[in-house]
């Protein structure tokens, strides 16, 4: 990896996730970065190019969270400072993979690096998975009642990740597909999904 541009990133790109949400701080950058580049340990790819569209994916969330990958596209584009290691050729494929990277996208990822970067966004930890999902209805739904609570949290599990839902995984070999057949079989066992969620529903924040 060149190390002038990892200085570079390391510098003036990852600080940028200090002021985002805390589902989105350097942790979660550097997260993707090294699945990404563990991926691409597999693949024939420019590890450089991998690195640089880990580390751009979310910097978009800078002007919020509905078009942020557009924005990150836009931001990878804008920044004169990647032309000193990449072609303008080079760019426009990264810019495109950080714009591809967002889940509920309705084409799939354009390029290899698309590929690798949505694979490398999408850590799938089950229990992490269902606590983070029964939270957010509490902090954006107050008004539900437990039983509707249940049933928001039961919908939105298999609308994004059960079998049919719209999450994709794009490599075979992935650690995301052991954990993401680990999730859909909890999620299918609604008995053990109920148990779950009356552990964590009194949970305070």
């Amino acid at each position: 990896m060149n190390q002038a541009l990892r200085q570079y990133i390391e510098e003036n790109i990852l600080p940028c996730y200090d002021g985002f949400d805390k589902a989105h701080r350097q942790e979660h950058v550097r997260m993707v970065i090294g699945q990404s580049l563990e991926l691409a340990a597999r693949l024939d790819v420019n590890v450089d190019m991998v690195y640089a569209v880990a580390a751009y994916h979310d910097t978009g969330l800078c002007e919020g969270r509905e078009h942020h990958h557009e924005i990150s596209a836009r931001i990878v584009r804008e920044d004169k400072n990647l032309r000193q290691w990449f072609t303008d050729e080079q760019i426009a494929v990264m810019a495109e993979a950080v714009e591809d990277h967002r889940a509920s996208s309705l084409h799939e990822p354009r390029s290899i690096y698309g590929r690798i970067v949505t694979e490398a966004d999408r850590y799938i930890e089950p229990m992490d998975i269902i606590r983070r999902t029964i939270q957010y209805g509490l902090d954006h739904y107050p008004e539900k009642s437990r039983e509707e609570h249940f049933k928001r949290m039961v919908a939105h599990l298999h609308e994004k990740y059960g079998r049919n839902g719209y999450l994709k995984l794009w490599f075979d070999e992935s650690p995301n597909a052991r954990r993401l057949e680990e999730l859909r079989n909890i999620i299918e066992d609604e008995t053990k999904l109920r148990q779950i969620f009356n552990l964590w529903i009194d949970e305070k924040p």
